[in-house]
């Protein structure tokens, strides 16, 4: 299978997550909602907070999915509904698995800090939608350097080596940074479709030029991938195996129906979805949106 399909070129668009902390999404797009199992990519920062301020995400749930955040700089506490209180410092990876039903709470460690990282999620396949809820801490992850570039991976398989995050379906996510120039050829599984997002700097992705915050799709039907950058760049490439389940996406959930997503928020604002948070924020728990009025669809996002 060789593709003949030129990458597309997306461009993430400004929201605000928290009390006010800004960032650039890229997942879900009104043209590409997923790729592969990768449902939804948010980029923080780089930002140097001013005193008193930082990241503070209220207490908030999710079905369907494992939340994946890469802490780039910064750190990051995480509380949840399991129990667990984890700091994530960088080159750390949290990966929270919902399933049935989980609740967390994010905050910056310290205020007037500098915080800089992915958050991303990943739908699970239907057969693990409903499995119970857990959550892992990755402190070390595998790399390699190659062609000038530290290449970190963060989840599936590439250079011969495992990444410790336990995913359910065929899938790769792969941090590139360099702190100078770099030129490097990449080998891809064929079967997968595949995205590259800029994280800071600018790269050349099989032979195009990429800017921060602007993100290429590749289909599936390549073996190989070129990546190049003229200074210091980082950069993630994310793939996996086009996922075809007629995913609902709404707020912070993931389903196949919309009497699953309008179930969870009630059981949500009912306070029957999960167990409290534990207490540790300072951010408010965030109240579930109403769906009055609105007919979801397979492959949309409200």
């Amino acid at each position: 299978m060789v593709t003949n399909i030129p990458p597309q070129r997306y461009a993430s668009r400004a929201a605000v997550i928290g009390e006010d902390t800004r960032i650039t999404r890229a997942l879900p797009h009104r043209a590409r909602r997923t790729v592969g199992a990768w449902c939804f990519l948010d980029h923080l920062g780089p930002v140097h907070f001013a005193p008193g301020k930082g990241m503070h995400v209220g207490a908030h749930p999710h079905i369907g999915l494992q939340t994946f955040t890469w802490m780039i700089e910064g750190e990051v506490v995480h509380r949840d509904s399991l129990g667990n209180e984890q700091v994530i410092r960088p080159g750390e990876v949290n990966l929270m698995t919902a399933g049935r039903g989980i609740a967390h709470t994010e905050d910056s460690l310290h205020d007037g800090a500098t915080a800089h990282a992915a958050q991303l999620w990943i739908a699970l396949p239907r057969s693990q939608a409903r499995c119970e809820p857990a959550f892992a801490h990755y402190p070390d992850l595998p790399q390699v350097a190659l062609g000038g570039f530290r290449a970190m991976l963060l989840a599936g398989e590439a250079f011969g080596l495992q990444a410790p995050a336990q995913v359910h379906t065929p899938l790769v996510g792969i941090d590139f940074s360099a702190a100078q120039a770099a030129n490097a050829t990449v080998a891809l599984r064929p079967e997968f479709e595949y995205a590259v997002m800029v994280l800071r700097g600018s790269a050349q992705v099989a032979g195009e030029a990429l800017a921060p915050g602007e993100w290429l799709y590749l289909a599936p039907g390549r073996a190989e991938l070129a990546l190049a950058c003229d200074g210091a760049a980082q950069f993630l490439l994310l793939g996996g195996e086009p996922m075809e389940e007629g995913l609902i996406i709404w707020w912070n959930f993931v389903a196949r129906t919309q009497a699953e997503i309008e179930t969870a928020l009630a059981d949500w604002n009912a306070g029957r979805l999960a167990p409290p948070v534990r207490a540790g924020s300072s951010a408010e728990r965030l109240t579930a949106p109403s769906l009055a009025g609105v007919q979801l669809r397979a492959g949309g996002r409200g």
